[in-house]
């Protein structure tokens, strides 16, 4: 007999081996429709659990199971980053293999939230909740989420503009029929505080009804870092209606608020790599604290999220389902950093000059670092849409269709505010930085502003063609009708970069900069033969292509005849070839996967190949290929595992090198990378697990700096977990990261000024709770 648990009971029995009771099961319908639809949890079947494992992906446009989908798509549950204490979106995406935040931004400009690479792309703008783009560079939270899907390989087939690499999709927590009752409470070094519960209620006054209620409560210093902080409320609501019959509805809603004091980093000085430029030989064998923080007490990132969603799902009869889901979503964003550039050296009299000063060139504690880069985002995204989606079951016999197919209206719009900032920072100290520092610095809206807007209508239909048992055959046409819209104003006058020459205008007249549309048909499409030699396993050959018009990305145009976001360029093109083999061993608790691919991504910006008004052409190629191996499930009952390796090789094939070193290297992706992760349950109640991460080291990216680090070293870093049943209700845990307290580099910026270093060793103490 076999029992389908919510994420929270598959914890409860991972941690506390007890089996789940009828209250907490979650009924499935029976229709071959809905076995492949519904989303995947833990399944009992007497002898079997795989809290790690998933079969399918949530979104209806991916019909068929994992194994039998020719793509590399990893999913990592709940169970998984719980079992770990990540509550990011970033940590979670630990357990990717080559999956990370490895770039630490521009020179002034330090990312925020999200800045994910994935196969040597940036991929901050593919992420998608429930399959519908979410916007906005914050960070998330998943105290919400019921499982990550990690896309791999060109994705516009499926989502439309995307990366040219990837996508993470966040499938949701949803109301369903059962009553349960589940949360933690969290402390752990310098600070950590977090709790979050997830009740889930039938409504026994209306029949088929159910409510879920996640909340989320969080105040945490980062352990190695000073006062750094990420403080955040959410609360998500779900109601569900008419669960137990032919159509259902569902209405989400989703607030989450961040107060938090961002991270700047630490200069580079010192660091492998480093090189003092003439003045500051004193420095080298020096490097500062990793510890310290040298922003201000003004230094603020804070974030708001709204988001409401409402699906039906009609099933007009056990092999056709309609569903249309509509969405408004919404990010607003205020974030100021007294960033810094530690550059310097002296001048021709000797004296210091750049952004080093110092009083005695002997004596570190008189050096200081100026903080003059004041990096400012005021900006709101906003999304809408609707989309209507048709699942069929066609034919019997010999040869079966799946049918998905379905209409999208997308609205997407960012307003980025213009800000002008006044008065000074004084200069801090470089090996002692002092936040409370005063200083007259004062920031105000200006009047300016960058407005983006893209209209979407997209039709697509994917159809998975079942030859005998043996033989599937899966391919996928979707079509984007886009407009995009921008126009940027800004106060002219001043100096420096960005500064705008007023002409004959009086200084601080708003001069719009730019007012510009694009507009044009993307076609993308996937195409994928696959054979089952076995039941539990499958062969694949996939060839799939994606898009990224220009302003694709970031709702902006440029006028830079360096940037693809001009526009009256040709979109970005990636092509994907990938050959692999799925396997479900040792009575299906344990899946096994194998890729090789090429990914070839054309329409590059090509530096050495201009026209005959000196503007670069087109013709850049950029290319990443590599293997992928990972391996989720269970190897007993009681052991569980989610591993995973990756090896890319990168180059740029035809341009500029993007590299600092020269190489013709990818920037900001490793070489290699491993991820693992297991835990055995005793009997008993006891559950011991750990894990290990090694990435190789990084490429930054090229401009005109001198002297700072052109790569970052390899490192490897060792987490663990202990926990304890007491009860079914209450378990404890302790996890311990980075064991052995390894000094790395996380991330670099592009200049390598500065890094973020990585988390040092840290504990956190949990109390997970079920009722």
């Amino acid at each position: 007999m076999k029992f389908h648990l919510s994420p929270i009971a598959a914890a409860a029995v991972a941690l506390c081996a007890q089996p789940a009771t009828a209250e907490h099961q979650q009924v499935v319908a029976a229709s071959p429709l809905t076995q492949v639809t519904a989303l995947p949890d833990v399944t009992v079947d007497g002898s079997t659990v795989s809290p790690y494992k998933a079969d399918a992906v949530q979104s209806p446009k991916f019909t068929q199971p994992l194994r039998e989908t020719p793509q590399t798509i990893q999913i990592i549950t709940s169970e998984v980053f719980t079992q770990q204490g990540a509550t990011t979106l970033t940590e979670a995406l630990r357990n990717s293999p080559g999956v990370g935040t490895f770039y630490a931004g521009e020179n002034g400009n330090t990312t925020t939230g999200d800045a994910i690479y994935m196969r040597g792309f940036d991929t901050s703008n593919s992420i998608f909740v429930d399959g519908i783009r979410d916007l906005g560079s914050i960070s998330r939270d998943v105290f919400n989420i019921e499982q990550i899907e990690v896309i791999k390989g060109p994705a516009g087939t499926d989502y439309g503009r995307t990366a040219p690499t990837g996508s993470v999709n966040l499938a949701t927590k949803q109301a369903h029929l059962g009553n349960a009752v589940s949360g933690l409470v969290s402390v752990g070094s310098d600070g950590q505080r977090r709790a979050q519960a997830d009740l889930n209620q039938t409504l026994g006054s209306v029949p088929g009804a159910a409510l879920r209620l996640n909340t989320l409560w969080q105040d945490s210093d980062l352990p190695h870092r000073d006062h750094v902080n990420n403080s955040r409320v959410g609360i998500a609501p779900s109601l569900g209606l008419g669960l137990d019959g032919a159509t259902r509805a569902y209405v989400n809603l989703l607030y989450v608020r961040q107060d938090n004091v961002p991270d700047g980093f630490v200069p580079t000085i010192g660091l492998p790599g480093w090189t003092p430029q003439p003045g500051l030989e004193a420095l080298a064998g020096n490097p500062v604290d990793p510890h310290n923080f040298y922003g201000t007490r003004h230094d603020h990132d804070d974030s708001v999220a709204r988001m409401a969603t409402a699906r039906i799902e009609h099933d007009l009869s056990d092999t056709l389902r309609l569903t249309n889901t509509t969405r408004w979503g919404q990010t607003e964003q205020d974030y100021l950093l007294t960033a810094f550039m530690s550059t310097g050296g002296v001048d021709d009299n000797g004296e210091p000059s750049g952004n080093i000063g110092w009083t005695d060139p002997d004596d570190l504690s008189t050096y200081t670092l100026n903080r003059s880069l004041p990096t400012i985002k005021d900006q709101v995204n906003e999304i809408l849409t609707n989309q209507l989606n048709l699942r069929a079951d066609l034919g019997s016999g010999a040869i079966r269709h799946t049918l998905s197919t379905g209409l999208e209206v997308i609205r997407e719009e960012q307003t980025a505010y213009g800000n002008t900032a006044t008065g000074t920072v004084p200069p801090a100290s470089l090996y002692a930085p002092d936040w409370n520092a005063p200083g007259t610095l004062s920031i105000s809206r200006n009047g300016g502003a960058g407005v983006g807007r893209t209209d979407t209508v997209a039709v697509y239909v994917f159809d998975t063609v079942r030859f005998g048992e043996r033989f599937i055959v899966t391919g996928g046409l979707r079509a984007d009708r886009y407009q995009t819209e921008y126009r940027n104003t800004t106060p002219c006058g001043g100096t420096g970069r960005g500064a705008v020459d007023c002409g004959d205008l009086p200084q601080g007249t708003l001069v719009e900069t730019i007012n510009a549309e694009d507009d044009d048909t993307l076609f993308n499409w996937k195409l994928g033969a696959l054979y089952k030699p076995v039941e539990t396993a499958s062969v694949y050959i996939n060839y799939a292509i994606s898009q990224q018009p220009p302003g694709g990305s970031n709702f902006q145009f440029s006028t830079s005849t360096n940037s693809l976001d001009r526009p009256n360029l040709d979109p970005q093109k990636a092509a994907t070839y990938e050959l692999g083999t799925k396997w479900d061993v040792l009575d299906e608790m344990l899946s096994l996967n194998l890729a090789l691919f090429r990914t070839e991504v054309t329409n590059e910006i090509n530096a050495d190949d201009t026209d005959e008004n000196g503007v670069p052409r087109q013709t850049g190629e950029k290319r990443v290929e590599g293997i992928e191996i990972f391996a989720v499930g269970n190897l007993t009952r009681n052991w569980s595992v989610s591993a995973g390796y990756s090896h890319l090789s990168t180059s740029v094939e035809a341009g500029r090198t993007v590299t600092a070193d020269g190489s013709e290297n990818l920037t900001y992706t490793p070489d290699a990378s491993l991820t693992g992760w297991t835990a055995y349950r005793f009997p008993f109640g006891l559950l011991v697990g750990g894990g290990v991460r090694h990435t190789d080291g990084l490429r930054r990216g090229t401009d005109g700096a001198v002297g700072t680090p052109t790569y970052t070293e390899s490192y490897t870093v060792v987490d663990a977990v202990v926990a304890y049943a007491f009860s079914p209700q209450l378990a404890l845990r302790v996890n311990g990261y980075n064991l052995a307290d390894e000094d790395y580099v996380a991330s670099i910026n592009k200049s390598g000024y500065r890094y973020m270093p990585g988390a040092s060793r840290t504990f956190l103490f949990s109390a997970d709770f079920r009722f």
